[in-house]
């Protein structure tokens, strides 16, 4: 199996040589490095060019005519790659060095998932592991409570829990997933992750895969946690879907949800182009209003009073409604 990584890059100078190095020291070698630069104006390009000098032919490397912004950028340094399996890579992360051929053994072994997400290491500037949860925990929280993870509802209804740092795809799928959608706020790993989770090509690893770093200049963070119970529970609570064993302001944050993930999902529905190639998003519309209903009709059910007071303030002040008001 032919590998490839996606690289892209926009000023990157402080962090770069480490990923690299990391990538370069995998115990299954890389066979294509494809890096596109959205045209920095530090020293990365430079960096780039010692490590094409260093192995010919190794590295592809490519500047941007124009700013493309990072979906596109990582969609035209997908593009570009000609492995079967694609590896994509931020420019500020690091990779445990058995990361692709821990990959590469899961995807032979299982030849029905096209897409891979894994767990991950946090580390600050000075390459120091932090202790913290993680969204990435999620899964392996529910499967210790003897719960399967439904990707799909929980990408779709709640939050991404799968970094493009982590992933891997195959190549034979990216008709499935490409051209990725210019919406704001939605990122290319979400889409990856939600195209892949619907169709059950979708798996998420346990295993820590690589480190991702946390400083001021990132541009997507927000994925770590203390590592306290509390913080394990708010996490198990808040990618809990069901009605069972929910408290009145539970069911509220899940009527939140609900409607919030309702216009984000009509949002993506207007923005893509092919509607018949993702008919998925059209279809999940009345799944989640169907979800949403069922959240009200219980919190009805079982407090009936301060449901009536939050469903009149609710249409008062425009909130948790799934059709917004004018």
């Amino acid at each position: 199996m032919k590998t490839s990584v996606a690289l892209c890059t926009y000023n990157g100078e402080h962090f770069l040589r480490t990923q690299i190095e990391s990538i370069l020291d995998q115990t299954v070698s890389i066979d294509e490095i494809v890096v596109c630069d959205d045209r920095s104006t530090d020293d990365t390009l430079k960096i780039l060019n010692e490590y094409h000098e260093k192995h010919p032919g190794l590295f592809k490397i490519f500047v941007n005519e124009k700013n493309l912004k990072s979906v596109k950028n990582f969609e035209k340094a997908i593009s570009l790659c000609s492995g079967d399996l694609i590896f994509l890579s931020d420019q500020d992360d690091k990779w445990r060095n058995d990361k692709v051929e821990k990959i590469t053994d899961f995807l032979n072994a299982n030849l029905n998932i096209t897409v891979v997400a894994t767990n991950g290491y946090a580390i600050n500037d000075q390459d120091e592991l932090i202790e913290r949860y993680s969204l990435w925990d999620v899964p392996m929280f529910l499967r210790e409570k003897n719960q399967k993870p439904d990707y799909f509802k929980m990408i779709s209804n709640v939050s991404n829990i799968a970094t493009g740092a982590s992933m891997a795809i195959r190549k034979s799928y990216l008709g499935h997933i490409l051209p990725f959608p210019a919406v704001e706020g939605l990122h290319h790993d979400e889409w990856i992750a939600m195209v892949s989770s619907y169709e059950n090509k979708f798996e998420m690893l346990d295993d820590k895969l690589f480190y991702y770093r946390e400083h001021s200049s990132q541009q997507v963070g927000g994925v770590f946690f203390k590592k306290t119970e509390d913080d394990k529970l708010f996490l198990i609570q808040f990618f809990d879907l069901s009605l069972e064993h929910q408290d009145f302001s539970s069911l509220k944050k899940l009527i939140k949800k609900f409607s919030v993930s309702h216009q984000k999902t009509k949002n993506l529905l207007s923005k893509v182009e092919d509607k018949q190639k993702f008919h998925f998003i059209e279809k999940n519309l009345p799944l989640i209003e169907k979800a949403y209903h069922e959240a009200k009709k219980r919190m009805a059910e079982k407090y009936p009073v301060r449901f009536f007071l939050l469903n009149l303030t609710d249409k008062i002040l425009n909130k948790r409604q799934l059709t917004k008001n004018g």
